[in-house]
C-alpha cells in the first residue's frame, strides 16, 4: 500500500488491487429515495409505451437513471439550508446578488444574467450575436447550442482536432481546436462572417472530452488577430480544469479554482447549464465582459426568460446554486466524482467492450458502432443499443448518434456523424459504486447477445431536436 492518497487523481485501473489505498466520497449519506427494479414484463411494456426513446420512460420505470446528470445531482445540506433562505422579491432578489458574486469570483467575466437553465443563456447569446448568414465556428456541436445559432441564421462548422472523432484514440485532450481548420474557416468566409468561436470544455459528443490550457491559449491568440470573441459553454468545466491539473504540465499542484479562473480568461464571456456542475436542479446564467452584448442580453432575458435579476429562476434556486458554485470546485470533490465515471470504465474495458477513450469526466460512452456492426446507421444502432440496456436491467443511458444530429437543414438528409454513441451519465453524489457494478454486468449481458439484436424504424419524428421525442419500432 505505497502510493499517497495525494496521487489519487490518477486513473486506477482494474489491475491494482493491493498496491494503493482506495479513494472514498467525502460526504456521507443524510437522506435516500427508495428505488425498485420492474420485473422483465413491465420493463418491456414501458420500452414499447415510450416508442423504444429512453426520454419518453416514465422515471418510476427506472431502476438506475443514467439518462443524464443535468439536473438530477445530489444537493448538499448547505444548499438545501440556502433554500430557506430564498429572497423571492420580483426584482432584485438578494439572492441574485449572491449568485453574481460567485460567477465573478470563480469565473471572473464582469457582467452576469441568470437563465433558468442552459439552452436560456445559448438563445440569448444567439439572437444578441449572430447575424443570417455567419458562421459560428466550434469543438464538435452540441444539440441544443447548435439549434439555436440555426434558429439565429448562423451555420455551425466542426473545428475539433481529428482525433476527436477516433473513439479508441489516446489523445489527452481530444476537444482541442484544430487552429488550422479554423484558420481555412477564416480564410474562406473572412472574420467578419465570424461573431465569435464556440468553445466547449469536456466536449460532450465526443465522450466528455477535455480542451488543454495550451490550446485555449492559442485560440485567444489566434481570434485577437481577427478581432473573432471567444464564448465558453462552461457546463462542464470543473471537470475540464481536473483534466487540465492531472494531464498538462505545470498545473498538477494548482487548485482546480484557478485553473478554471485562469482558462476563462481567455475568453470573452461564458454560458452555463448550473444543472450540471454546480449541483442543483434547475438554473444557468450567461456571463460576458462587454457591457454592450450585457445590455443586450439584459434586455432579451425580460422577454424570454424573466427579469435580469432571476431569469427565471427563484430566488431559493438562486442561493442553492450560488452555493453550489463553491461546492463544486472543491478539489476532493471532483476527483472523486471523476474517479467514479472511470471506475465504470475500467470495468467495461476489462470486459474488451468498446467504449470511448479516454474515459470523460461524466459519463462512460459506449460504442454502439462495434457493438452492433451488422446494423447500419440509418438503421439507429445507438437508439436500439439504449433500448436494450433498459430492457435487460432497468438501466436508463441515453443516445448520442444519428438520431442526436438530426437532419441537415439544406437537404434534410439524416446528418451521419462519425461517433455512434450511448451515454452512460453518472448524476453527481448520487449513485454507489455498487450502483456501478450493477450497471457494468448490465451492460455486458447486453454486449454478450449482441449478434441476435436487430434496429429501428423511427415512425415519429418533430420538427426539432428529435432525440427527446421522436418514437422508433424494431425492424423485423
Amino acid at each position: 500500500m505505497s502510493e499517497d492518497r495525494s496521487q489519487q487523481h490518477k486513473p486506477q485501473t482494474m489491475g491494482q488491487q493491493y498496491g494503493r489505498r482506495s479513494w472514498a466520497e467525502p460526504w456521507k449519506i443524510k437522506m435516500v429515495e427508495p428505488i425498485s427494479l420492474a420485473g422483465p414484463e413491465e420493463r418491456a411494456r414501458a420500452i414499447r409505451e415510450a416508442g423504444y426513446n429512453t426520454f419518453l420512460l416514465r422515471s418510476e420505470d427506472v431502476y438506475i437513471d443514467l439518462l443524464t446528470d443535468s439536473g438530477t445531482s445530489a444537493m448538499s445540506d448547505r444548499q438545501w439550508a440556502g433554500l430557506m433562505l430564498g429572497d423571492e422579491a420580483y426584482a432584485g432578489s438578494r439572492n441574485f446578488y449572491h449568485l453574481e458574486e460567485a460567477v465573478q469570483t470563480y469565473y471572473g467575466y464582469r457582467y452576469v444574467v441568470p437563465t433558468h437553465q442552459g439552452r436560456g443563456a445559448e438563445h440569448l447569446i444567439s439572437r444578441a450575436l449572430i447575424e443570417p448568414g455567419d458562421f459560428i465556428p466550434g469543438n464538435m456541436y452540441f444539440t441544443t447550442t447548435r439549434l439555436h445559432q440555426e434558429l439565429a441564421g448562423g451555420t455551425f462548422v466542426d473545428v475539433i482536432v481529428d482525433e476527436a472523432h477516433d473513439p479508441a484514440s489516446l489523445h489527452p485532450f481530444k476537444g482541442n481546436v484544430d487552429l488550422n481548420k479554423l484558420q481555412a474557416l477564416i480564410e474562406r468566409v473572412g472574420a467578419e462572417h465570424i461573431p465569435y468561436v464556440s468553445l466547449a470544455g469536456t466536449v460532450n459528443m465526443a465522450g466528455g472530452q477535455p480542451v488543454s490550457m495550451a490550446n485555449v491559449k492559442a485560440l485567444r491568440a489566434l481570434c485577437d488577430r481577427y478581432g473573432i470573441k471567444v464564448y465558453l459553454d462552461a457546463t462542464r468545466m470543473a471537470e475540464n480544469a481536473f483534466f487540465i491539473q492531472e494531464r498538462e504540465e505545470g498545473y498538477q499542484n494548482t487548485p482546480i479554482a484557478a485553473i478554471l479562473k485562469e482558462f476563462c480568461s481567455y475568453t470573452d464571456g461564458a454560458w452555463m447549464s448550473a444543472k450540471k456542475d454546480h449541483l442543483v436542479n434547475i438554473g444557468g446564467w450567461l456571463a460576458v465582459n462587454d457591457h454592450d452584448v450585457f445590455e443586450q442580453c439584459s434586455n432579451l432575458v425580460v422577454v424570454y426568460e424573466g427579469l435580469h435579476t432571476y431569469g427565471g429562476m427563484a430566488g431559493r434556486d438562486m442561493e442553492a446554486l450560488a452555493i453550489g458554485i463553491t461546492e463544486a470546485l472543491e478539489d476532493a470533490h471532483i476527483r472523486t466524482r471523476v474517479n467514479q465515471v472511470r471506475y465504470l470504465g475500467d470495468l467495461l474495458s476489462a470486459w474488451d467492450i468498446p467504449i470511448v477513450q479516454p474515459v470523460g469526466g461524466h459519463a462512460v460512452f459506449l460504442n454502439a458502432k462495434l457493438f452492433y456492426p451488422h446494423i447500419p446507421q440509418n438503421q439507429f444502432p445507438a437508439q436500439m443499443l439504449a433500448a436494450q440496456l433498459y430492457l435487460d436491467s432497468g438501466v436508463r443511458a441515453m443516445e448520442r448518434g444519428v438520431v442526436s444530429a438530426g437532419r441537415d437543414p439544406e437537404t434534410g438528409e439524416h446528418r451521419y456523424p462519425a461517433l455512434e454513441l450511448v451515454r452512460l451519465t453518472i448524476p453527481r453524489r448520487v449513485y454507489t459504486q455498487a450502483h456501478m457494478d450493477v450497471t457494468a454486468e448490465a451492460v455486458k449481458a447486453v454486449f454478450d447477445t449482441r449478434e441476435q439484436t436487430r434496429g429501428l424504424k423511427m415512425v415519429f419524428e418533430p420538427k426539432y431536436l428529435r432525440f427527446f421525442q421522436a418514437r422508433f419500432e424494431p425492424i423485423g
